[in-house]
């Protein structure tokens, strides 16, 4: 994904898992969900000449994080993260010793707390950071309005969305997530870049994703009040 000089490339570093994306404007870059070992991505930035300015997450998961305190460490820089999910780094360490990956320390790299708003994280490359709680309590979301990109993590993918049952996540606050996604009307065109799995775009959501073209026996807030837009 290229527009002028500014490029949007999925990344999948081993062990393969998570869909990281390395943006790039010239000689600058920033990472999202900087999944995988910091010497991999350190060896691909530097072998490309990239000088890596920030690292931002849509959830505190290990497999979307797990470089990030290593990278920001080495290179000195930001990494951004709302801070809900702060409590959930050093928890997803079971996930990165089933990957035999090293663990993240107690004493890692603290991230700085992201919120909602709209940020410049490369020159001429404008991004809109939006609050996606339910698969986790600080997820969040990156859209591009100047290229038509939007980075939903694990909130929605091609064909379903997150899971709940995990630390801090909740059914209805999901699917309350969702709608607001739907209700921020982008065009059918915009590429959506799922956190794992194939990608898609706005169109192939509305016809192929039970939870994002209509609510249907797959949302099942059972326990919820009906406010959130599943009854």
């Amino acid at each position: 994904m290229q527009n002028n000089e500014v490029r949007f490339e999925i990344i999948h570093m081993p062990p393969e898992n998570t869909n990281s994306v390395l943006v790039s404007h010239g000689t600058d870059a920033v990472i999202f969900d900087a999944w995988g070992r910091a010497d991999d991505w350190i060896k691909l930035l530097d072998g490309r000449g990239l000088k890596l300015r920030a690292i931002y997450a849509t959830h505190g998961h290990s497999d979307h994080i797990s470089a990030a305190p290593d990278l920001a460490t080495h290179y000195d820089i930001p990494w951004y993260m709302n801070h809900r999910d702060l409590g959930l780094i050093t928890w997803g360490n079971m996930l990165l010793t089933f990957f035999d990956m090293p663990q993240i320390p107690d004493d890692f790299r603290r991230p700085t707390d992201l919120t909602d708003g709209t940020y410049e994280i490369l020159s001429g490359v404008k991004m809109v950071a939006v609050s996606a709680a339910g698969h986790s309590a600080g997820g969040m979301i990156f859209y591009f309005p100047n290229f038509g990109i939007l980075l939903v993590g694990d909130t929605l993918f091609r064909d379903g969305c997150g899971r709940w049952d995990l630390p801090t996540g909740d059914e209805c606050t999901l699917r309350k997530t969702i709608e607001k996604i739907k209700d921020m009307n982008l065009p059918d065109e915009t590429y959506v870049v799922h956190g794992h799995g194939v990608d898609s775009t706005i169109e192939i959501l509305k016809k192929s994703n039970p939870y994002f073209g209509g609510c249907g026996h797959h949302c099942c807030c059972h326990h919820c009040d009906g406010d959130c837009g599943c009854k």
